[in-house]
Parts: C-alpha cells; structure tokens; sequence
C-alpha cells in the first residue's frame, strides 16, 4: 500500500493551531475535523466542507476556552456524534441525515476528570479513557457511564479491533492494557499486556499485531500475547522526531504512524508473517502530526497536523497502483 496525495481540505495557519482529533463516519459519507478552536468542521465523503459546529463547556462561567476536545468519534449509524473533553465532559450531538440539520446535545456524561481519548466501537456504547487512568464506558441508552477498568496512569491513547469488540488502551507510564467484550473464540488473555518503554502515543491494532511508538524513536510490534515481533529503531536517525499518532487500516493489514513532517507506513506481509516498511511519505513543512482518520472502506486517509492543517490521501496498493482503486481493501 502506498500514500498519494489527493487534497488540502484545510490550509495550515502560520502558528500552532492544533488538529485535535478526527473521525470518519461509519457509512463513509461523513468526515468530521476539529480544531484547537473547539470547533466541528462536517466534510462530505469527496472533501467538500458542507457544515459545522461550535462545541460547548461543562460550565459556561468558565467561558469558551476553558477547554479543548481530545476525542470525537461517530455513531454506528452515522446520525451522531460524541465529543470527549477536557473539562470532564463528554457530549453527544444529533447531527441529522442532512447537511444543515439541527445540531442537538441528546446525551451528556459528567466524569471526574478529563477525558484524553474516545471510541465509539458499537450502539449505544462509548468508550473513553480519563486523565487519571481509568477507561470507561458511556451507555448513550441509559445515559449513564461505569468503569471497565482503572489504572493509575494517564490514558494516553485508545483504540479497538477490527470488530469493534476489544479495546486497548495506552497509558503514561507505558502499560498496554486490553479489553474483551467478545473475544470472538480467540481465546486470548484480557488485562495488562505489555509495558512499552515510552508512552504509547501512537497506538494501532491491526489484524496480526499491536503496534506501539511514542518519544523513543522506536516503533515496536507485539504479538497478540505481548512478545516483540519486531522493531524498527530510528532512534539515531537525525531525521525522526517522536511518533505521536497512529492508526490501522480497517481491514487491519496495514498501519501509518505520524511524527514530524513524515507518514511511516507499514503493510503486513502474510506470505513472511512479518510487517514489511514502505517507502516513508515526507512532507515538508507539514510540521507534527497530530491525528490520524482512516475512511471505513479504506480508500482515504487524512491527516491533521500541529499548524491546523488536514491532509487527503487516496490509498493505493502496490500492486495496482496504476488504477489506485479506493474500494480495494488494504494489504492484500
């Protein structure tokens, strides 16, 4: 698989005007970015901008820049979507069918300190994780939200399988911890993983491994037990900054890791069992990448940086990179 750049759907400012999160909706039709000015921008699946909204604080004696929006994903059925924030509050919106409906806050979940990351793996089911260590789960049906489990370590990254029904969670203190609602009959184990040797920041769960980066300079990639696979050291390579986000395509054969100015991307190679490294995408002045959303057919990617750029890529298998057909699933 390789990256081709398609588009600029958001110009990058002259400062830090961070991409704090984005998302694309299940039935691809809708992709939402927002900003370091807590601001939702609604695009359509071609990358025209169609809409927006503005988000709100838990408390408006606060004012509107009490806080920031550190994770938002869609709901299953594309009609909503959940906003994690750091003033302790996860809001869910109405957003309609229709470009220009009517924004409507339908469910609000109070936590007990700031949420750092969100996914919305099935209906009705969020799951966050909070600056003090614990993932959590929000029922949008009841309106109420437990505890999965607690650590006592800043979430710093949270992703799901394939299917949607296991989580894993990164931590500050570098614990990788997973999470089962259905096992699916694979039979693996739930509960702490692995201890990475930096904060998992870049965090992606693909079919065959879980792979992790952070500050190191290294991207390391565990067996479904927690082994080292493999690892790819560019920790004395002048070029490399840190890794601060990652994702895995949706069919889970292949992962992208961002650092600064650069796309890592890896393609599994079933014929090795081995993650194989393709030619690295480099981009000048695109400065740290701070959020990754891949489409749910896996024909696009996009890429929001530090100085509130975003960025399309179409996907493309090297194999056929001639047609660059967007409908095929990644990795093969």
């Amino acid at each position: 698989m390789q990256l081709k750049h398609l588009r600029t759907l958001l110009s990058p400012q002259d400062g830090a005007a961070k991409v704090t999160c984005m998302a694309w909706s299940q039935n691809n039709a809708k992709f939402a970015v927002c900003t370091v000015d807590r601001v939702v921008l609604l695009y359509d699946e071609h990358g025209e901008r169609r809409d927006k909204f503005s988000t709100k604080p838990a408390d408006m004696k606060y004012g509107r820049k009490s806080y920031m929006v550190k994770g938002m994903a869609f709901s299953p059925d594309s009609t909503k979507i959940a906003i994690g924030q750091t003033d302790n509050i996860i809001y869910v919106y109405k957003i309609g069918e229709d470009w220009g409906d009517k924004k409507v806050i339908c469910n609000k979940f109070i936590q007990t300190s700031a949420v750092t990351c969100l996914q919305w793996p099935a209906e009705y089911i969020i799951v966050f994780g909070l600056a003090e260590g614990k993932v959590r789960l929000a029922n949008t049906k009841t309106n109420k939200s437990s505890t999965i489990y607690g650590t006592e370590s800043y979430v710093v990254s949270l992703t799901t399988n394939c299917s949607g029904k296991g989580i894993l969670s990164g931590h500050a203190d570098g614990t990788i911890v997973r999470y089962f609602f259905d096992d699916e009959g694979s039979g693996e184990s739930q509960g702490k993983l692995v201890n990475h040797p930096c904060p998992p920041y870049a965090l992606a769960w693909a079919t065959n491994s879980i792979v992790a980066a952070g500050c190191d300079r290294k991207i390391v990639a565990y067996g479904k037990e927690g082994h080292v696979l493999q690892t790819f050291d560019y920790s004395r390579d002048p070029q490399e900054r840190e890794f601060t986000t990652a994702v895995a395509s949706p069919g889970g054969q292949s992962v992208v890791l961002g650092s600064y100015d650069r796309l890592r991307v890896f393609n599994w190679s079933p014929q090795r069992s081995i993650w194989e490294e393709a030619k690295p995408k480099e981009i000048a002045n695109l400065y740290t990448i701070t959020a990754l959303a891949w489409k749910r057919d896996g024909s696009r990617l996009c890429v929001g940086t530090l100085c509130g750029g975003v960025e399309q890529f179409d996907c493309c298998l090297r194999r056929m990179a001639h047609t660059c057909n967007p409908t095929t699933t990644l990795g093969g």
